[in-house]
Parts: structure tokens; sequence; C-alpha cells
């Protein structure tokens, strides 16, 4: 019988998860409560920093990063959003604030703002990555390729650009040229988030492509 690959879905969720190893019993026992330093939770003090001025903005940005961290997207997306009136056309600010839209579906915002980011710095290929990545999921998959391509022609060592692709390749069934460019990503940036990605996917794909 032919084995069935597990939809993008689940290939992304194995690429993506890192479960941290589990600690030491013996060890964690060992430790004395007075040993063990208080966590503070800096989240708390950012907002109440922010909320007592809004116009310092390394504080906004900060603040923006913990919320997409912790998967509050409305919240970084007003916050990113104040960060681009306080400091209009800064890339990594447009980049963000387009992911954190992307993130509560309003993709036509994000693909404006990834825009913006590109026409500021048109080398900046996290923006293309990005805007890509966001038309893929509307299905303007010609689209989406077409600006990777031309992405890899530019910047032939754009490591999330193969990564993207590769992803594309995956959803599209097409494993074989999936895993080539995941390889790829694991050459030019073998210690990158996208690395780590490529390397368990490319494992799910040879796996599955082994059992066929």
């Amino acid at each position: 019988m032919k084995r069935v690959l597990p939809g993008l879905a689940v290939l992304a969720a194995l690429a993506l998860a890192h479960a941290a190893p589990a600690a030491d019993t013996k060890a964690a026992k060992s430790v004395k409560p007075a040993m063990v330093p208080a966590i503070v939770d800096s989240l708390p003090l950012l907002e109440r920093s922010v909320a007592r001025d809004s116009s310092k903005f390394d504080n906004l940005y900060r603040l923006g990063i913990m919320y997409l961290d912790r998967e509050k997207n409305a919240e970084a997306a007003q916050v990113f959003d104040k960060a681009n009136r306080v400091k209009p056309k800064n890339v990594k600010v447009l980049v963000n604030l387009g992911v954190a839209l992307d993130n509560v579906s309003r993709a036509d915002e994000a693909q404006a703002y990834y825009r913006q980011a590109i026409a500021v710095s048109p080398m900046d290929s996290l923006a293309s990555c990005r805007l890509a990545t966001s038309l893929y999921a509307q299905g303007k998959h010609g689209e989406s390729m077409d600006l990777l391509r031309e992405l890899i022609a530019k910047q032939p060592r754009s490591h999330c650009a193969f990564f993207t692709m590769g992803v594309a390749f995956a959803d599209a069934g097409l494993y074989r040229d999936a895993i080539r460019m995941w390889k790829k990503v694991v050459d030019l940036a073998p210690n990158s988030a996208e690395a780590a990605s490529a390397k368990e996917s490319i494992d799910v794909l040879e796996r599955f492509l082994a059992g066929q």
C-alpha cells in the first residue's frame, strides 16, 4: 500500500518543533530554592514604559518583538505601527509589521508593508521572502515563485529564498525538489533557524520517499 505523506501543516510542525531536553530530576532536587534566581517578566515593565512614553522607538520595537514572540499578533501590529510612525521607513519595523498583520489574516496590508520595505532596501532578502510566503498563502503561486526566482538570481546566497521555495515545492508534492532546496539552505546558512527546520523537513521527506 502506498504511504501518504502528512499534509504540509503537519510537515511544517515537524520541521519547526524543537523540543527542549527534559530536566535532570536528581539535579533539580539538589538545587536549594535560595539558589534559584527569581525570573522577572520584562513584558509588563516594557508595556508600562511604552504607556508612559510612546515616542521612544527602541522601546516600541522591543515591545513589538516580545508580542510577536508570544503570538500576541494584534498587539504587535499596533506597536509596530506606532514605531513606524516614530521612525518611518525602518525596514525591520516594516517587515515585522507585515508579519504581525499576516498572522491576523490581513495579508493585503501585510504585503503593502513588505513592498515598502523592499522599496526602501531592494536587497533585503527577508522582506522579499516574507512577501513571497504571503503571496503563496493567498494562492498567488506564480507571483510568489517568480519573486523567489528573481531574488535567487540577484542574491544566490539568500538562504531564506531557498527555504521558502522548498516549502512551496513540498506543498506542490515535488518532494525531491523540496529536499534539493532545503539542502541548499543547510549549505548556505548551517547555523540558521531555517537550516534547523530544513534538516528536519529533509528527514521527514527522505523517510517518506524511501518507504514508497
